[in-house]
């Protein structure tokens, strides 16, 4: 996965994953578990995507 290093010194990642389509509560839960799992660190999410509580909790 490539990296940005922003001014700070933090490296963020250039490829994130999106949760925008994702209503079933159980189903966000494993692929959001699941790109954790992959690598992913940046996740796209909105409080307008009514699923964004469950990515904080993981």
């Amino acid at each position: 996965m490539e990296f940005l290093t922003l001014n700070t010194g933090t490296k963020m990642p250039l490829e994130g994953f999106g949760v925008f389509q994702i209503p079933d509560a159980a189903q966000c839960e494993q692929v959001v578990y699941d790109a954790i799992k992959t690598g992913y660190r940046l996740l796209d999410t909105a409080a307008s995507y009514m699923n964004d509580v469950i990515c904080c909790e993981l």
